[in-house]
């Protein structure tokens, strides 16, 4: 096995306990380093420790193994609360009829973000807000559900075949002078 640095850090740099979700920083400490090219301060401010991270979410399980929530630049603030929308999709990928989804952040002015989700049915579904809201209020907190959810034919995608959340996301923001 690579000899790897790991940990996962809470956002004022302690140690993240088991189970608790965190950023991931880690470290094939048997290879060589790496740099921004003609960015030294970014390639700094992903740094702690001797460590890099490069914007994953996760948390250690009680056998050790890492798991992966989310990314950071996709989380969701809300009401000082943070939502990983990867958890989110994945309960949204289990309804019945949901082919694809995405979850994001949009503006709201009590709590600075509420919850958007754009839903892709399959072929013949027949889905409401609703009715998604009624099945996700079955494995989720109330504050993870989102309050704003649409429905497209097909998910603006990138080359890369990822669906293009700021694509999604723009609409919300655009008159706002700010994008969180």
């Amino acid at each position: 096995m690579a000899d790897v640095g790991l940990k996962i850090l809470r956002e004022d740099g302690s140690a993240a306990p088991q189970g608790e979700a965190g950023d991931v920083y880690c470290r094939l400490l048997s290879g060589t380093d790496f740099t921004y090219h003609g960015d030294d301060a970014k390639r700094q401010s992903a740094e702690r420790d001797g460590l890099i991270s490069v914007g994953d979410i996760g948390y250690l399980d009680k056998d050790g193994f890492l798991l992966l929530c989310d990314r950071r630049n996709q989380m969701v603030i809300s009401g000082g609360v943070n939502i990983y929308p990867a958890e989110i999709e994945s309960e949204l990928l289990k309804l019945q009829g949901v082919a694809d989804c995405a979850v994001f952040g949009i503006p709201d002015e009590e709590f600075g973000e509420s919850l958007a989700a754009v839903i892709q049915p399959q072929p013949g579904a027949d889905l409401s807000a609703e009715g998604v809201r009624r099945d996700l209020a079955l494995h989720l907190a109330k504050y993870k559900i989102p309050r704003v959810i649409t429905f497209a034919a097909e998910l603006p995608r990138e080359d890369s075949g990822k669906i293009f959340k700021r694509q999604l996301r723009a609409p919300y923001w655009e008159k706002t002078g700010r994008q969180i």
